[in-house]
């Protein structure tokens, strides 16, 4: 019996549709970085990108749990002396909820080229209206 290693060529990518709406972040993200990957098929393997593009809508809409909404606090740098900033999490909800999706997930894949690739096939959009129609994705149910 010989073993299969798949190929690029050989891959076909599929899209999925996910809504946000009413969804817990941690455990939508994990879903997401799944499909992402390709972990959910038969055909992944660790060195290839085997996963699916996933469009995500009613990011506006995602809840979390407990007082994550104040104490949870996102950082960045300028790179600038002085110059970190910080978020928490009802403002970045409330300005760029599509963000906090994003960087829900970054935290889940890989940090390398694979990874990188891998996070480039996520789209994520604030409510319910999205330009991937032509795509045709299927409904993703998450549980």
């Amino acid at each position: 019996m010989k073993t299969y290693a798949p190929r690029k060529a050989d891959l076909v990518k599929t899209w999925w549709l996910v809504n946000a709406e009413g969804k817990i972040l941690g455990r939508l993200a994990t879903q997401i970085a799944v499909l992402l990957r390709g972990k959910d098929t038969p055909r992944f393997a660790r060195h290839v990108d085997t996963g699916a593009f996933v469009v995500v809508v009613n990011a506006e809409k995602v809840q979390v749990t407990g007082r994550k909404l104040d104490q949870k606090t996102y950082y960045r740098h300028s790179q600038f002396p002085g110059g970190i900033k910080e978020d928490k999490l009802h403002g970045l909800l409330a300005t760029k909820p599509e963000e906090v999706i994003r960087k829900a997930v970054w935290g889940m894949i890989p940090k390398n080229r694979l990874g990188r690739a891998v996070y480039k096939k996520l789209k994520v959009y604030r409510g319910p209206h999205h330009p991937h129609e032509a795509q045709n994705p299927r409904e993703y149910v998450v549980k």
